[in-house]
């Protein structure tokens, strides 16, 4: 090709010239695209296309580059120019896969490239098989500028798909009843007989929650460190077990005003309805059956405007407040959303619990606020109990919790209302969702509850109700063992009577939620039906909340998270891509099957989740016996144009991308790629699904994928996801039961 007598002429075109040439200089490209489409049969016969230098070469029909097949009546051949490039002359031909046949060249002139744009006028390519036999394609061109750098991202990505995907053909769900003909579980493959041999130490922020009293883990009472009557050293004594996430903050001595409960919010049987401000009846529940569901919204409050002539929405966001997630997509919409239509007061959230004791609140608690703030919500855990013990101690006996016994009634009341204003302060001072943990089991200390919030933040009953015997003993004895409240008593027994007769004194004043905004969680803590039901509940956060809590259980299984094995891209230290195993790689698949084997072999119902991408299906493929299931969801973090780069080539060709990465590894996103935070909105399905599996689940996913995930597990600040330790050829096993949660790591390989 290039030809001079190919050129265009036309002096019109010298100003586009001009720009094109300046374009070039520039280091701008032409990528074009040439299509041909039939949707007859040509049998053996593939669309090529031939010329002179550059494109081809010499008219040669050997050197004739071959389209590729995009569908079954699509042919597509692309290839990348200067703007400014001389005229490209071709034509297309077909070519036999055999060579003693000969090519077909189409009918008519030369074809003429310029600039992207075919010469003259469009034409279909006729080829002459026999006779009078013709076949008719349609011509299609496409050009765009693209980078240089586009340009080098494509190629890579070109060349690693030039290697058809190993995977290609296996389905979304898949099962190998038997082992793959031709595995060999060679002794370097093999495992040692004990699996603990394997264990290494978890890192020290792991996710050992079930070792810690659940309260323990709560917020600290700061209205009672600051008067003076306790230290920070006597809050940390309580709390040796475990980490203050949000530390202590410095406070003034306030004075605390128990409201009189006996004075309603609002008449019985009545709620307050947003859309036009006035009251109506609730509709009344029999018992604990039924379900009522107010769906609506809300409306925009309208104002009156200066002039007196419209109405306008009073739609503005409360700049002085924080309370916008640290969160994107949906969570980050859903926030604006209620932002600018909702009450003030409702952009505040307050889970109220309510419940016997030994009803699973603060293990349900505790999980709701893990939940909320892996979602990017600022959410704190408040447990009155924990008040109690550092202002009245922790050796008080069931007489203590006698409706009847009023220096203990004002007692609790005084410790429940410093929590609740506690819980308050903090959410005025930034805080989204407080989660006050209590029984609240009389109206009146709910009443009390509301009033202390009322045009403060919204209030949400979330009760628990287990009518199963063997469940509520299971929870008693656990709270023998585990409370402060009877760590100093000697005797099992004379603490389990003890408790059993604080709970009795409960049971005799216990009132179910029949009042305000709530949700009752029914005999849901086994996993196996239950109950819940939801009452005048609206807003994107409250129906998270419901939507979480109905796929929630306590039933103890493991669940299991591991890197996929080496890959070809490790070993070359490029980020993304869709390689295959190295042979590191490949033997960790062996390994991990092995141990698959071990460890779940009394567990049939187990499975294995892997991503889409090849390298974590071929990790799973050795594995036998479990269905495997594909997420797209566990997908590496999208890389964007960096995808298939190392770190040092971003840094030599992006500086400015790689110093953004470096400052802020959460919310920076890759161009046209992701963000941790856009990866945790992707996985709260996977959260959701994990948290509603009964059986044992493998999770062969990516690094940044599962630090999210470990991070929800291990409640770890969003801030620390991107930093976490998640090596490869390592086994990560969660165990979720009814303690909390478990961590325990086994590392196969170096």
């Amino acid at each position: 090709m290039g030809t001079g007598a190919s050129k265009n002429p036309d002096s019109s075109h010298e100003g586009e010239g001009r720009d094109e040439e300046n374009l070039d200089h520039a280091g701008g490209q032409l990528y074009v695209s040439l299509k041909m489409e039939n949707y007859k049969r040509t049998g053996d016969l593939i669309p090529h296309v031939y010329g002179s230098v550059p494109l081809v070469g010499y008219w040669d029909s050997s050197k004739a580059l071959a389209m590729e097949r995009e569908s079954t009546s699509m042919w597509e051949l692309s290839f990348v120019v200067p703007p400014n490039h001389e005229t490209l002359d071709f034509k297309f031909l077909l070519k036999p896969n055999y060579s003693n046949v000969p090519c077909v060249v189409e009918e008519g002139p030369i074809r003429l490239l310029t600039g992207g744009t075919l010469q003259g006028d469009a034409r279909l390519a006729l080829f002459r098989l026999s006779g009078d036999e013709m076949l008719e394609f349609r011509v299609f061109i496409k050009a765009d500028r693209v980078s240089p750098f586009d340009l080098a991202a494509s190629w890579r990505a070109y060349q690693e798909n030039l290697q058809p995907s190993s995977v290609r053909g296996i389905p979304d769900v898949s099962i190998n009843a038997a082992p793959e003909a031709g595995f060999e579980n060679g002794s370097s493959a093999s495992l040692e007989l004990d699996l603990e041999h394997y264990v290494v130490p978890p890192p020290a922020s792991c996710a050992n929650s079930g070792l810690v009293y659940a309260a323990n883990l709560t917020e600290t009472p700061r209205s009672l460190v600051s008067s003076g009557k306790f230290s920070n050293a006597d809050v940390s004594s309580s709390n040796s077990d475990a980490s203050n996430k949000a530390g202590t903050f410095p406070r003034k001595d306030v004075e605390i005003i128990i409201p009189d409960s006996s004075k309603v919010i609002s008449p019985l049987g009545m709620i307050e309805s947003k859309s036009v401000g006035t009251f109506s009846p609730l509709q009344k529940q029999e018992s604990h059956r039924g379900l009522f569901v107010d769906r609506g919204v809300g409306s925009p409050r309208l104002v009156k405007s200066a002039s007196a002539a419209a109405f306008t929405s009073d739609l503005k966001l409360d700049t002085e407040t924080k309370t916008m997630p640290e969160a994107a997509g949906a969570v980050a919409a859903a926030a604006i959303a209620d932002q600018m239509l909702g009450p003030k007061e409702d952009r505040k959230l307050a889970i109220v619990l309510v419940g016997l004791p030994a009803r699973g609140k603060t293990f349900t608690a505790a999980k709701l606020t893990r939940y909320l703030r892996w979602l990017g919500h600022e959410t704190k855990h408040f447990n009155v109990g924990k008040y109690r013990r550092l202002k009245h101690g922790t050796n008080q006996s069931a007489d203590f919790f006698r409706a009847d016994n009023p220096e203990g009634m004002e007692a609790r009341n005084e410790v429940a209302a410093l929590a609740m204003e506690d819980m308050i302060s903090w959410m005025q001072e930034g805080g989204q969702v407080g989660i006050f943990d209590a029984t609240n089991s009389t109206r009146q200390r709910r009443n009390m509850l509301m009033k202390m919030a009322e045009g403060r933040c919204k209030i949400i009953f979330l009760e628990t109700l287990c009518n199963d015997e063997k469940i509520i003993e299971r929870n008693i004895r656990l709270k023998i063992q585990q409370s402060p409240d009877y760590a100093e008593e000697p005797d099992f027994e004379a603490g389990m009577q003890d408790f059993k007769t604080r709970l009795a004194n409960y049971e005799k004043v216990y009132e179910p939620v029949e009042e305000g905004s709530y949700i009752k969680m029914i005999d849901m803590v086994s996993g196996q039906g239950g109950q819940i039901q939801v009452n005048n509940i609206s807003g994107y956060l409250p129906g998270r909340i419901v939507f979480f809590l109905v796929n929630t259980h306590l039933t103890p299984r493991p669940i299991l998270l591991t890197r996929h094995g080496e890959s070809r891209d490790n070993v070359r230290g490029r980020i993304g891509g869709d390689t295959v195993l190295s042979e590191a790689g490949e033997l960790y698949a062996k390994k991990l099957s092995n141990f698959v084997e071990k460890r779940l072999k009394s567990e049939r119902t187990a499975s294995i989740w892997t991503s889409t991408l090849q390298r974590t299906i071929l990790t799973a493929s050795p594995i036998v016996g479990f269905p495997k299931i594909q997420w797209r969801a566990l997908d590496e973090i999208n890389a964007g144009v960096c995808d298939g780069m190392t770190y040092e080539e971003i840094k030599k060709n992006m500086p400015e991308e790689y110093e953004s990465r470096k400052k802020d590894k959460l919310r920076y996103r890759y161009p046209r790629g992701e963000s941790y935070l856009d990866v945790i909105q992707r996985l709260e399905p996977v959260i959701i699904e994990l948290e509603r599996q009964r059986a044992p689940v493998v999770v062969i996913s990516h690094q940044a994928v599962l630090r999210a995930l470990y991070a929800y597990f291990a409640d770890r600040p969003l801030n620390e996801i991107p930093h976490i330790e998640v090596p490869l050829h390592t086994i990560i096993e969660i165990q979720m039961g009814v303690t909390g949660v478990h961590e325990k790591r086994y590392k196969l390989m170096d």
